[in-house]
Protein backbone atom coordinates (compact mmCIF):
# COMPACT_ATOMS: atom_id res chain seq x y z
CA UNK A 1 0.00 0.00 0.00
CA UNK A 2 1.06 3.22 -0.53
CA UNK A 3 2.81 5.23 2.15
CA UNK A 4 1.22 8.28 4.00
CA UNK A 5 2.42 10.99 6.09
CA UNK A 6 1.97 10.07 9.92
CA UNK A 7 1.14 14.05 10.13
CA UNK A 8 -2.61 12.94 9.84
CA UNK A 9 -1.88 11.63 13.10
CA UNK A 10 25.15 16.22 56.06
CA UNK A 11 23.58 12.71 56.29
CA UNK A 12 20.64 13.76 56.16
CA UNK A 13 21.50 17.11 53.91
CA UNK A 14 21.94 13.97 50.87
CA UNK A 15 18.42 13.14 50.89
CA UNK A 16 17.79 16.48 49.25
CA UNK A 17 19.32 14.34 45.69
CA UNK A 18 16.67 11.94 46.09
CA UNK A 19 13.48 14.81 45.98
CA UNK A 20 13.19 14.59 42.38
CA UNK A 21 12.72 12.41 39.63
CA UNK A 22 12.49 14.22 35.94
CA UNK A 23 8.86 13.52 34.87
CA UNK A 24 9.08 12.98 31.27
CA UNK A 25 7.31 9.03 31.32
CA UNK A 26 4.42 9.16 28.94
CA UNK A 27 1.12 10.52 29.36
CA UNK A 28 -0.29 8.48 33.04
CA UNK A 29 2.39 6.06 33.02
CA UNK A 30 4.21 7.29 36.06
CA UNK A 31 7.09 6.03 38.11
CA UNK A 32 7.91 8.53 40.63
CA UNK A 33 10.14 7.15 43.67
CA UNK A 34 10.24 9.58 46.88
CA UNK A 35 7.62 12.01 45.28
CA UNK A 36 7.01 12.50 49.53
CA UNK A 37 10.40 12.46 50.67
CA UNK A 38 11.35 13.98 53.85
CA UNK A 39 13.25 17.35 53.23
CA UNK A 40 14.06 20.34 55.00
CA UNK A 41 11.80 23.14 53.59
CA UNK A 42 12.87 26.31 51.95
CA UNK A 43 14.59 23.93 49.48
CA UNK A 44 15.03 24.47 45.83
CA UNK A 45 15.83 21.66 42.96
CA UNK A 46 16.37 22.68 39.41
CA UNK A 47 16.58 19.52 37.11
CA UNK A 48 16.75 18.61 33.11
CA UNK A 49 16.10 15.40 32.12
CA UNK A 50 16.23 13.05 28.92
CA UNK A 51 14.02 10.20 28.07
CA UNK A 52 13.71 7.79 25.03
CA UNK A 53 10.93 5.60 24.36
CA UNK A 54 10.25 3.11 21.92
CA UNK A 55 6.87 0.84 21.07
CA UNK A 56 2.96 2.14 21.22
CA UNK A 57 2.95 5.32 23.74
CA UNK A 58 -0.28 6.54 21.76
CA UNK A 59 -2.38 9.05 24.54
CA UNK A 60 -5.57 7.44 23.12
CA UNK A 61 -5.52 3.68 22.88
CA UNK A 62 -9.32 3.62 21.21
CA UNK A 63 -7.65 5.22 18.54
CA UNK A 64 -8.16 2.96 14.90
CA UNK A 65 -4.51 2.08 14.78
CA UNK A 66 -2.76 -0.92 14.49
CA UNK A 67 1.26 -2.29 14.40
CA UNK A 68 2.21 1.06 15.54
CA UNK A 69 5.88 1.52 16.83
CA UNK A 70 7.02 5.03 17.61
CA UNK A 71 10.45 6.15 18.83
CA UNK A 72 10.60 9.23 21.44
CA UNK A 73 13.63 11.53 22.57
CA UNK A 74 12.07 13.90 25.16
CA UNK A 75 13.77 16.67 27.00
CA UNK A 76 12.71 18.11 30.66
CA UNK A 77 12.69 20.78 32.41
CA UNK A 78 11.76 20.71 36.00
CA UNK A 79 11.36 23.20 38.96
CA UNK A 80 10.77 21.67 42.85
CA UNK A 81 10.28 24.37 45.56
CA UNK A 82 9.79 23.07 49.50
CA UNK A 83 7.76 25.07 51.80
CA UNK A 84 6.03 25.02 55.62
CA UNK A 85 2.16 25.13 55.35
CA UNK A 86 0.63 24.91 58.80
CA UNK A 87 3.98 23.36 60.29
CA UNK A 88 3.68 20.44 57.87
CA UNK A 89 6.36 20.05 54.64
CA UNK A 90 4.88 21.47 51.39
CA UNK A 91 6.12 21.38 47.80
CA UNK A 92 4.89 22.54 44.36
CA UNK A 93 6.61 21.09 41.11
CA UNK A 94 6.68 22.26 37.77
CA UNK A 95 7.35 19.72 34.75
CA UNK A 96 7.47 20.81 31.12
CA UNK A 97 8.84 18.10 28.18
CA UNK A 98 9.64 18.90 25.04
CA UNK A 99 9.37 15.78 22.32
CA UNK A 100 10.77 14.36 19.35
CA UNK A 101 8.94 11.54 17.55
CA UNK A 102 9.18 9.28 14.94
CA UNK A 103 7.62 6.42 14.09
CA UNK A 104 4.84 4.14 11.57
CA UNK A 105 1.45 2.58 11.92
CA UNK A 106 -1.16 0.87 9.97
CA UNK A 107 -4.77 3.36 10.35
CA UNK A 108 -7.45 1.66 8.73
CA UNK A 109 -5.25 -0.60 6.25
CA UNK A 110 -2.92 2.71 5.60
CA UNK A 111 0.88 2.45 5.85
CA UNK A 112 2.00 5.74 7.64
CA UNK A 113 5.17 7.28 8.92
CA UNK A 114 6.49 10.61 10.07
CA UNK A 115 8.00 12.83 12.45
CA UNK A 116 6.60 15.35 14.75
CA UNK A 117 8.17 17.54 17.55
CA UNK A 118 6.98 19.99 19.90
CA UNK A 119 6.18 20.89 23.35
CA UNK A 120 4.09 18.30 25.73
CA UNK A 121 1.68 19.00 28.26
CA UNK A 122 2.73 20.81 31.40
CA UNK A 123 2.54 18.97 34.79
CA UNK A 124 2.21 20.79 38.11
CA UNK A 125 1.86 19.30 41.43
CA UNK A 126 1.69 20.65 44.92
CA UNK A 127 1.49 17.84 47.83
CA UNK A 128 1.80 18.45 51.43
CA UNK A 129 3.08 15.48 54.25
CA UNK A 130 -0.01 15.67 56.67
CA UNK A 131 2.09 13.11 58.74
CA UNK A 132 5.41 12.31 60.18
CA UNK A 133 7.32 15.17 58.03
CA UNK A 134 7.34 18.28 59.75
CA UNK A 135 8.37 22.03 58.08
CA UNK A 136 11.89 21.96 59.26
CA UNK A 137 14.70 24.39 58.32
CA UNK A 138 18.20 23.10 57.55
CA UNK A 139 19.92 22.86 60.84
CA UNK A 140 16.63 21.32 62.55
CA UNK A 141 16.24 18.31 59.48
CA UNK A 142 19.72 17.10 60.43
CA UNK A 143 18.32 15.97 63.52
CA UNK A 144 14.92 14.36 62.75
CA UNK A 145 14.60 10.80 61.74
CA UNK A 146 12.07 9.87 59.23
CA UNK A 147 9.79 6.98 60.31
CA UNK A 148 6.34 7.18 58.53
CA UNK A 149 4.99 9.35 56.22
CA UNK A 150 1.28 10.07 55.16
CA UNK A 151 1.43 12.40 52.32
CA UNK A 152 -1.58 13.87 49.59
CA UNK A 153 -0.92 15.73 46.25
CA UNK A 154 -3.15 16.99 43.65
CA UNK A 155 -1.65 16.99 40.28
CA UNK A 156 -2.71 19.00 36.98
CA UNK A 157 -1.92 18.59 33.67
CA UNK A 158 -2.15 21.64 31.65
CA UNK A 159 -2.89 21.42 27.93
CA UNK A 160 0.34 23.17 26.88
CA UNK A 161 1.45 20.36 24.36
CA UNK A 162 1.51 20.46 20.44
CA UNK A 163 -2.20 19.54 19.28
CA UNK A 164 -3.71 19.45 15.73
CA UNK A 165 -7.80 19.28 16.16
CA UNK A 166 -7.25 17.40 12.40
CA UNK A 167 -4.63 14.45 13.20
CA UNK A 168 -4.94 11.15 14.42
CA UNK A 169 -1.37 11.23 16.53
CA UNK A 170 -0.44 14.35 18.83
CA UNK A 171 1.96 15.24 21.40
CA UNK A 172 -0.51 17.20 23.46
CA UNK A 173 -3.74 15.80 24.37
CA UNK A 174 -5.81 19.17 24.04
CA UNK A 175 -7.66 18.94 27.60
CA UNK A 176 -6.97 19.08 31.33
CA UNK A 177 -6.27 16.41 33.03
CA UNK A 178 -6.61 16.17 37.60
CA UNK A 179 -5.06 13.76 39.32
CA UNK A 180 -6.03 13.86 43.66
CA UNK A 181 -2.73 11.39 45.22
CA UNK A 182 -2.33 9.80 48.59
CA UNK A 183 1.29 8.62 49.32
CA UNK A 184 2.77 6.39 52.13
CA UNK A 185 6.07 6.32 52.71
CA UNK A 186 7.87 3.89 55.80
CA UNK A 187 11.47 3.96 56.03
CA UNK A 188 13.43 0.66 57.29
CA UNK A 189 17.11 1.59 58.08
CA UNK A 190 18.70 1.58 54.68
CA UNK A 191 15.28 0.68 53.31
CA UNK A 192 12.60 3.12 52.08
CA UNK A 193 9.11 1.61 51.16
CA UNK A 194 6.69 3.58 49.11
CA UNK A 195 3.07 3.24 48.11
CA UNK A 196 0.77 5.73 46.46
CA UNK A 197 -2.66 5.91 44.86
CA UNK A 198 -4.35 8.15 43.02
CA UNK A 199 -7.17 8.65 40.38
CA UNK A 200 -7.20 10.91 37.01
CA UNK A 201 -9.94 12.84 36.01
CA UNK A 202 -10.10 14.41 32.26
CA UNK A 203 -11.79 17.49 30.72
CA UNK A 204 -13.50 16.64 27.30
CA UNK A 205 -11.41 17.27 23.71
CA UNK A 206 -14.03 19.06 21.90
CA UNK A 207 -11.48 19.17 18.91
CA UNK A 208 -10.47 15.40 18.43
CA UNK A 209 -11.09 15.00 14.21
CA UNK A 210 -14.23 16.76 14.60
CA UNK A 211 -15.69 14.69 17.46
CA UNK A 212 -15.98 15.40 20.96
CA UNK A 213 -13.70 13.03 22.73
CA UNK A 214 -14.64 12.31 26.07
CA UNK A 215 -12.20 9.61 28.91
CA UNK A 216 -13.71 7.90 32.02
CA UNK A 217 -11.04 8.09 35.15
CA UNK A 218 -8.37 6.48 35.45
CA UNK A 219 -7.17 4.54 38.70
CA UNK A 220 -3.69 4.18 39.16
CA UNK A 221 -1.44 2.80 41.96
CA UNK A 222 2.01 3.06 42.69
CA UNK A 223 5.17 1.08 44.72
CA UNK A 224 8.85 1.37 45.42
CA UNK A 225 10.99 0.20 47.24
CA UNK A 226 14.86 1.40 47.35
CA UNK A 227 18.22 0.53 49.24
CA UNK A 228 20.58 4.00 50.38
CA UNK A 229 23.89 3.02 50.20
CA UNK A 230 26.08 4.75 52.85
CA UNK A 231 27.51 6.96 50.08
CA UNK A 232 24.14 8.33 49.66
CA UNK A 233 23.67 6.51 46.39
CA UNK A 234 20.90 4.45 45.83
CA UNK A 235 18.85 1.94 44.11
CA UNK A 236 15.05 1.34 43.81
CA UNK A 237 12.49 -1.27 42.04
CA UNK A 238 9.53 0.88 40.75
CA UNK A 239 6.10 -0.81 39.58
CA UNK A 240 2.78 0.50 38.93
CA UNK A 241 -0.70 -0.43 37.55
CA UNK A 242 -3.42 1.81 35.79
CA UNK A 243 -6.75 0.56 35.05
CA UNK A 244 -10.16 2.39 33.51
CA UNK A 245 -9.65 5.30 31.17
CA UNK A 246 -12.35 4.29 29.03
CA UNK A 247 -13.04 6.84 25.99
CA UNK A 248 -16.09 7.83 24.28
CA UNK A 249 -16.90 9.48 20.88
CA UNK A 250 -19.44 11.87 20.49
CA UNK A 251 -21.63 9.28 22.97
CA UNK A 252 -20.39 6.43 21.35
CA UNK A 253 -18.57 4.08 24.05
CA UNK A 254 -15.14 2.40 22.51
CA UNK A 255 -13.32 -0.93 23.59
CA UNK A 256 -10.48 1.06 25.08
CA UNK A 257 -10.15 0.42 28.61
CA UNK A 258 -6.81 0.14 30.21
CA UNK A 259 -5.72 -2.35 32.41
CA UNK A 260 -1.48 -1.81 32.50
CA UNK A 261 1.29 -3.09 34.58
CA UNK A 262 4.59 -1.52 34.30
CA UNK A 263 7.67 -2.54 35.90
CA UNK A 264 10.89 -0.68 36.45
CA UNK A 265 14.97 -0.11 38.49
CA UNK A 266 16.05 3.53 39.87
CA UNK A 267 19.76 4.28 39.77
CA UNK A 268 20.62 7.74 41.85
CA UNK A 269 24.25 8.62 42.62
CA UNK A 270 25.34 12.36 44.16
CA UNK A 271 28.57 13.77 42.02
CA UNK A 272 29.20 16.97 43.84
CA UNK A 273 27.19 18.49 46.89
CA UNK A 274 23.45 19.48 45.91
CA UNK A 275 23.90 17.69 42.82
CA UNK A 276 23.10 14.04 41.39
CA UNK A 277 22.52 11.97 38.53
CA UNK A 278 19.71 9.36 38.01
CA UNK A 279 19.24 6.55 35.94
CA UNK A 280 16.02 4.58 35.03
CA UNK A 281 14.08 1.95 32.59
CA UNK A 282 10.55 0.49 32.80
CA UNK A 283 8.85 -1.47 30.70
CA UNK A 284 5.38 -3.17 29.88
CA UNK A 285 4.81 -6.27 32.08
CA UNK A 286 1.65 -6.60 31.34
CA UNK A 287 -0.98 -4.38 28.93
CA UNK A 288 -4.22 -5.05 27.19
CA UNK A 289 -4.87 -2.17 25.29
CA UNK A 290 -1.91 0.75 23.71
CA UNK A 291 0.87 1.95 25.59
CA UNK A 292 2.68 -1.11 25.70
CA UNK A 293 6.66 0.47 25.25
CA UNK A 294 10.02 0.78 27.08
CA UNK A 295 11.78 3.91 28.32
CA UNK A 296 15.10 4.87 29.40
CA UNK A 297 15.63 8.02 31.39
CA UNK A 298 18.52 9.87 32.51
CA UNK A 299 18.37 13.16 34.71
CA UNK A 300 20.20 15.40 36.69
CA UNK A 301 19.62 18.10 39.25
CA UNK A 302 21.09 20.58 41.22
CA UNK A 303 19.44 21.44 45.16
CA UNK A 304 20.41 24.61 46.74
CA UNK A 305 18.60 26.98 49.77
Amino acid sequence: MPKKTFFVLSKKYHLVAMLLLITVSAYSQDLEPRVYANVPKNLNVIGVGYAYMDGNVLTEPSLPITDFTIQSHNLAASFVRTFGLSNKLARVQVSLPYTFMDGSANVNGDNINGSRSGFSDMKVRLGVNLLGSPALDKAEFGKFEQKTILGVSFVTSIPTGKYYDDKRINIGTNRWGFKPEIGISKRFAHVYAEVYGGIWFYTNNNDFLGKKLEQKPTYSLQAHASYYFKNHMWIGFNTNWFFGGKTITDGVSDDSQIDNWRVGGTFSTPIAKGQSIKFQYHVGAYTNNGLNYYALTAAYQYSFF
